[in-house]
């Protein structure tokens, strides 16, 4: 069963911040969310380089937060942004239904918990039949996560009452008894970890270790008009998926960074104990874009009906930059 709280996804409003006047600045979506982390670090390494090194021909990138999917899917259909961050099954569906736009990069693995409370006495997943357990949105790659673990366990979504709720109320809900399980991305759930009353019941870096479910989209129009402005941007993604797994003292570093007002604009420790605990919650050094996977994520979407049919390979992806790219130095 299916039902419906909150308002899905991540929130009922949109709002983007920053400014893209200059023809070789580029506007770019994404959400406050760790697995979107990877682009606040590639605006901050840009503007620092230009700081350093002032260039009139250099590309900029501009950090534009939403609150929620179906309002970036809606900036991009609409071509207010030329590219944004994107949930991978979404993008499928939009290159479907005739929207001009490729997937070019990954931006992160992992990331997605299954949380309970502290108190409670679930210790399998097993033990959750019955229960209410909270998904983003059914498109959400969280929401096949929890397939794959029931199918783990020879259950089925009939076994559990499973409600669509956005990820910032999920904490509260479980806080309450409102819902006796969450599957989610960070920071949604290590900020009721730190908080103190709730658990990791799942982890993806456990369980499915490939996990991808945010991915750098590009409307055509940007590909066929500014190619070089394409793999700038996925050479300097790169470079910060790799400096982000490089070192810790770099992680602390982008916490710094992303928790700003110019980016997330979130409480820096709960973004910090995304970063240490452990320290592969989220990781982002391994950004190829490879084909089995997606393969993996069309048939998880098939089966739980959220994709009707199967969608080409090439119709909604384009490894060209990635096979190319570059990873851009990171000084920040």
């Amino acid at each position: 069963m299916l039902g419906t709280a909150g308002v899905g996804a991540l929130g009922a409003c949109g709002k983007e911040s920053g400014s893209a006047t200059d023809p070789r600045s580029l506007l770019i979506g994404g959400l406050p969310v760790t697995c979107n982390l990877t682009l606040p670090i590639a605006s901050a390494a840009r503007d620092a380089q230009l700081r350093a090194q002032p260039s009139a021909t250099a590309y900029r990138y501009a950090f534009s937060k939403y609150s929620g999917w179906p309002e970036i899917k809606e900036s991009l259909m609409a071509g207010r942004v030329q590219a944004a961050y994107m949930l991978a099954p979404l993008v499928m569906l939009l290159a479907d239904s005739g929207i001009p736009v490729k997937i070019v990069s990954l931006g992160h693995r992992s990331g997605a918990v299954i949380m309970v409370r502290t108190d409670s006495p679930y210790q399998r997943f097993k033990q959750l039949a019955g229960k209410i357990v909270a998904v983003p949105s059914r498109y959400a790659v969280d929401f096949l996560f929890l397939r794959k673990m029931l199918a783990q366990e020879q259950m089925t979504p009939a076994d559990l009452q499973i409600v669509e709720m956005a990820p910032p109320d999920m904490p509260a809900a479980l806080y309450a008894n409102a819902v006796d399980a969450y599957c989610t991305g960070e920071p949604f759930g290590a900020s009721a970890q730190r908080a103190g009353f709730a658990r990791p019941l799942r982890m993806t870096r456990d369980e499915w270790r490939n996990y991808i479910c945010c991915v750098l989209a590009v409307r055509e129009e940007l590909i066929q008009k500014d190619p070089a402005q394409v793999q700038d941007l996925v050479d300097l993604i790169q470079g910060a998926g790799v400096w982000l797994d490089q070192d810790r003292a770099n992680r602390d570093t982008a916490v710094k960074i992303a928790a700003g007002k110019s980016y997330f604009n979130q409480d820096p420790a709960i973004l910090q104990f995304v970063m240490d605990n452990p320290t592969d919650r989220v990781t982002y050094g391994d950004l190829r874009m490879i084909r089995a996977e997606f393969d993996e994520l069309m048939r998880l979407s098939i089966e739980a009906g959220t994709i009707k049919h199967e969608i080409p390979y090439e119709r909604y992806a384009l490894e060209t930059f990635v096979r190319a790219a570059k990873a851009a130095p990171i000084r920040l």
